[in-house]
């Protein structure tokens, strides 16, 4: 009996272990590993990172690329838009289309467009598809199911014919590792928004989904991943790819773009991962789920890998790099007497870009402000002798400028926005001119605007103001002068025409000011003589060769005048606008315009209207009472 129950014990010991699942055991029968960016902004080699560091650059990528692809072979490579516009590179993307091509290079599956594919108009994005397609390289897949060329777009045929070249569809299908993917890409309402010169129409973004999802999934797609230039926003009303997420069923990843979003952890709505890696290649992100038979797809692992200076640089890239900063040199540096890595001047201390929604001073600003009111006193072929303001806005500084040595190429990134009209990247200076009354309402569209829209915050050269939070909307501004050049101050006349010097983007938005301030503010640019802009490429600033004046350029070029001694200390802390929180009635109570004066009249009418309301009910509760008794 012992035997035989020794016997069984050792029998259902052996059944046991057969069922033991080793560690290294292979993963379920469908496994899909997804490493993707987004946001990367022709950010082709590192740049200086707030702790001391460094962070991207595309060798960099490409070696951390290289070794994820070593633990999953059979990984895809994605990117959610706005691979263009942000360092000097890309200056060749109508020409060269360096940025898809060095894409294809590192070994990208698909990528959607993002709104700066758009900065150099449709017919530069057209001609950036032809130069792709005409190279030859290997290339991404463009993925674009809801933006298409306009119908009253002068140029959609032309356009229409780039994108069928290089082969921009709706939906691709990749099969990796026995599964099958299926990929669409999408264009965001507020991407629309933020490509005015596109010239393309926008489709609901659930509709196409929609009819994306089907399809794949009639196509046998076992996994539906969608490229998304939307983004994702604290604000739930805003967070356009949890909207889409919970609008359309059957997504099972969105690399979610645009709101340059880092997510450690993946949000999951309807059973739809929505994962974000980061703006200017700062990571590369990846993640893997699990499935097997009828089970729902599960998160098997969700990482973000830093490209930063520890990881070596893959030589081919780096020198496909080299390649293209050389032709930026030839094409585009030359008629500027600059070269990319040239050395302007050092600063000894961290010019940031501004807090996103915080009203203050920015010394980055006051220096991009200083830089466009001494290009255009100094580098124009005629000098201007009145007084002149130059104005920037906090959307165009796109990156900070560190500690240390300043390049060409740094100053670049700092405004590295936008097209001119002689079709090469950089918004010129214009200028244009505004009534004192006109300068103070836009001053009020920094103080009043800038909350619910941070990008509108302004910096200002040759002005001064005051304004206080806790004033009325649209009458927050209590005090306004100008600023000379020696430091004195001047009164602001009204009715006085004053020249303003700005970029040409931001010149176009004072345009707007009447629409966005609902009609309570007035403003509408002119020229010299005082009749209205008609066109903004008539107020194109142009130095003594006859190149315009780009607004990096202004700024590289009065970075040289600090020489060595470097950036003015006074940078640092530059008060140009004085921002109070105070309640003190002697800010309150002051500059009254019709705006505040109608609110009071109107809360006095309601408060004298409801106390004869009252006197009323009194009255007649009373007689009531008097015919009771």
């Amino acid at each position: 009996m012992q035997r035989r129950l020794s016997a069984l014990f050792l029998a259902l010991v052996l059944v046991c272990s057969l069922c033991v699942i080793p560690a290294d055991a292979a993963p379920p029968a469908n496994t899909a590993t997804i490493l993707f960016t987004h946001d990367l902004h022709s950010h082709f080699l590192p740049q200086a990172a707030e702790d001391g560091g460094e962070s991207g650059g595309y060798a960099r990528l490409k070696t951390a690329i290289d070794r994820e692809r070593e633990k999953n072979p059979d990984a895809l490579l994605l990117d959610g838009g706005d691979f263009s516009i942000g360092s000097l590179v890309q200056t060749l993307c109508t020409t060269q289309a360096a940025e898809l091509r060095t894409m294809g290079a590192m070994g990208y599956d698909a990528a959607t467009l993002g709104n700066h594919e758009f900065d150099h108009t449709g017919r530069g994005f057209a001609q950036m598809l032809n130069a792709a397609a005409d190279s030859g390289d290997v290339l991404p897949a463009l993925l674009e199911a809801n933006y298409r060329p306009a119908d009253d777009n002068p140029d959609k045929d032309l356009i229409q014919q780039a994108m069928d070249g290089y082969g921009v569809q709706e939906t691709l299908l990749l099969e990796r590792g026995g599964v099958t993917c299926g990929i669409f890409g999408l264009m965001g309402v507020d991407s629309d928004d933020c490509a005015p010169t596109s010239g393309f129409a926008l489709e609901d973004a659930a509709q196409a989904a929609e009819r994306c999802v089907a399809s794949l999934k009639a196509q046998g797609a076992d996994l539906i991943i969608c490229l998304s230039h939307s983004g994702t926003d604290e604000d739930p009303k805003l967070s356009e790819d949890e909207l889409l997420a919970k609008a359309v069923d059957g997504i099972d990843v969105i690399i979610s773009g645009h709101t340059h979003s880092t997510l450690t952890e993946p949000i999951v709505v309807n059973d739809t991962y929505i994962v974000s890696a980061g703006p200017y290649c700062e990571n590369l992100g990846s993640l893997t789920l699990i499935w097997g038979g009828n089970d729902k797809k599960r998160l098997r692992d969700y990482h973000l890998t830093p490209i930063d200076e520890t990881l070596p640089e893959d030589p081919d890239i780096a020198a496909m790099v080299e390649t293209w900063k050389d032709k930026v040199g030839e094409t585009y540096l030359s008629r500027y007497g600059l070269t990319y890595d040239e050395v302007l001047t050092t600063t000894f201390f961290d010019l940031n870009t501004p807090e996103s929604g915080v009203q203050e001073n920015n010394g980055l600003g006051s220096l991009a402000a200083d830089a466009f009111r001494w290009a255009a006193q100094t580098l124009t072929a005629e000098p201007y002798e009145g007084h002149t303001v130059a104005v920037t806005a906090d959307g165009v500084l796109r990156a900070p400028l560190r500690t240390g040595e300043i390049t060409v190429s740094q100053a670049f990134d700092v405004l590295s926005m936008g097209v001119g009209a002689d079709g090469t990247s950089g918004f010129p200076l214009v200028e244009v001119y505004l009534t004192g009354k006109e300068i103070k309402a836009a001053m009020e569209v920094d103080a009043s605007v800038t909350p619910i829209m941070p990008v509108a915050q302004l910096y200002v050269s040759g002005a001064l103001y005051s304004f206080n939070t806790n004033r009325m909307f649209f009458n927050r501004v209590y005090n306004a002068r100008l600023l000379a050049s020696d430091g004195t101050e001047q009164e602001i006349v009204d009715g006085q025409l004053y020249r303003v010097v700005t970029g040409m983007y931001s010149a176009q938005m004072l345009g707007t000011v009447k629409e966005k301030s609902m009609g309570l503010l007035s403003l509408e640019p002119k020229m010299a003589d005082g009749s209205p802009v008609t066109d903004f490429n008539d107020c194109i600033l142009y130095d003594k060769d006859g190149n315009e004046i780009k607004e990096w350029y202004a700024l590289a070029a009065y970075l040289q005048t600090f020489g060595g001694e470097g950036v003015h200390v006074s940078y640092r802390e530059t008060v140009r606008k004085n921002v109070s929180h105070s309640w003190s009635p002697a800010q309150l109570l002051r500059e009254w315009n019709w705006v505040t004066w109608t609110v009071v009249l109107v809360v006095l009418a309601v408060i004298l209207l409801a106390v004869l309301l009252v006197r009323l009910i009194l009255r007649g509760i009373r007689r009531k009472r008097k015919n009771v008794y």
